[in-house]
């Protein structure tokens, strides 16, 4: 397997500096062989955010892509904390929040948008736990926000 770096490069990513914080909190936390990673929502290059609610303003499809967008700022947010994708050892986790109507029932499958892309990345050692959920309302109404733990190699 091609090493993660070798992988975004193949995939033609573009990954971004992590997102300034909208409080009294950091991009992320390096704790012993864990990096703990804040919670991100669907950023484009330009800055802004996908907003919408779920099975009314956005299809499943698109917020899948949305939830693949928030991975590759994830993997942005990777790669400023240990300077090289290369030293994730595995991912361990996500949580996956999906702003929807009460009647959504598919969160996993719009999760599946960063899983998937995690699996691209790291082969194996991409596929994680995780808890996909869905909610009433999200900041600035945003699509998805995605938090990531990551075990990494010394």
């Amino acid at each position: 397997m091609a090493s993660a770096e070798a992988k975004i490069v193949e995939l033609g990513l573009t990954l971004p500096d992590p997102p300034k914080s909208a409080g009294n909190y950091i991009p992320f936390v390096i704790a012993g062989n864990l990096l703990f990673v804040s919670g991100s929502g669907p950023r484009l290059p330009s800055g802004d955010y996908k907003h919408g609610k779920v099975g009314r303003d956005v299809t499943p499809e698109d917020a899948y892509q949305d939830a693949r967008l928030v991975g590759i700022t994830l993997l942005g947010v990777v790669r400023a904390a240990l300077g090289s994708l290369d030293r994730v050892k595995r991912v361990v986790k996500l949580l996956g929040m999906v702003n929807a109507v009460p009647e959504f029932t598919d969160h996993p499958r719009v999760i599946n948008g960063c899983s998937d892309l995690l699996v691209e990345v790291f082969g194996e050692a991409g596929k994680h736990a995780r808890s996909a959920v869905g909610l009433g309302s999200l900041p600035m109404q945003i699509t998805v926000e995605i938090e990531a733990i990551f075990e990494i190699a010394n």
